[in-house]
């Protein structure tokens, strides 16, 4: 027999009956405790545990329907403050959706006031080795004055300097690397309510052949979005002469900054 499940999107302390834009057939609202949790009903052959998990390793089918979550819960967003739940959060009946909300009501309120017309932005910077090494004497104070004792020096001393020159690039651009990242987080945190770093992703999962040195996550009060994106747009153009690549996305449910943990 293949019972339906609940699916679970997001849980606000306000929400009208979801209608009006095709993405929103057949999502419901069930309420609880003052609380009122956005769901759809599912079948148990797609969404229970051992299904879910199975469906999973299918990339094209993973990729329609995290999009479509996202997409549902950032329209829920441009009218209610919601906690965002996590791709393929099933609950088995609505009581137990309703247990949830009683259980959880303090972390749910502390949530809900944290991320109150916020929206979650992400911020990547990368950084071309190749182009900073042609640029590294007007980068680096060190390399310009090793070039200048090169280019005074004999050839043989010359040629012992190259190699140090060398050895002190890869240890500038790593320098410089993280001085930029610190500098960019710090900009884009002045603006923010909070921010977080989230893992570097190596070359080999990134699929480009630049380096990511920065990866960052920031809420951001939807009344800075201008500023945000400016802020963006200006330190793009500032920094690709010298080989960082900055890219920003946004805006999206908070994610990375809820967290529910059952009342104490």
């Amino acid at each position: 027999m293949n019972r339906e499940l609940i699916y679970a999107y997001c849980v606000s302390a306000s929400m009208s009956e979801p209608g009006g834009r095709p993405e929103f057939e057949g999502l419901q609202v069930v309420s609880s405790g003052g609380f009122y949790a956005v769901v759809k009903n599912v079948q148990e052959c797609d969404f229970s545990e051992e299904n879910l998990k199975k469906k999973l390793s299918d990339l094209a089918w993973l990729d329609l329907n995290v999009r479509s979550h996202v997409t549902i819960i950032s329209m829920l967003m441009e009218d209610h403050t919601v906690i965002p739940f996590n791709f393929g959060t099933i609950y088995r009946s609505e009581e137990s959706l309703k247990k949830f909300m009683g259980e959880y009501s303090n972390a749910i309120v502390q949530n809900l006031l944290l991320v109150e017309w916020k929206e979650e932005w992400a911020v990547k910077l990368y950084c071309n080795q190749d182009v900073m090494k042609a640029q590294i004497d007007n980068l680096s104070h060190e390399a310009a004055e090793l070039e200048y004792q090169i280019m005074a020096s004999s050839p043989g001393k010359a040629f012992l300097l190259t190699r140090k020159k060398a050895d002190l690039i890869d240890l500038e651009i790593d320098r410089l690397s993280k001085s930029y990242g610190q500098e960019f987080f710090n900009e884009f945190n002045a603006l923010s309510a909070s921010a977080k770093l989230i893992n570097i992703i190596p070359k080999e999962f990134s699929g480009r052949n630049d380096k990511m040195i920065l990866n960052a996550a920031f809420l951001l009060p939807k009344d800075k979005t201008i500023e945000f994106v400016s802020l963006l747009g200006r330190l793009q153009k500032k920094y690709a002469g010298i080989g960082f690549e900055l890219e920003g996305t946004g805006p999206w449910p908070p994610f990375s900054f809820v967290s529910i943990k059952e009342n104490q």
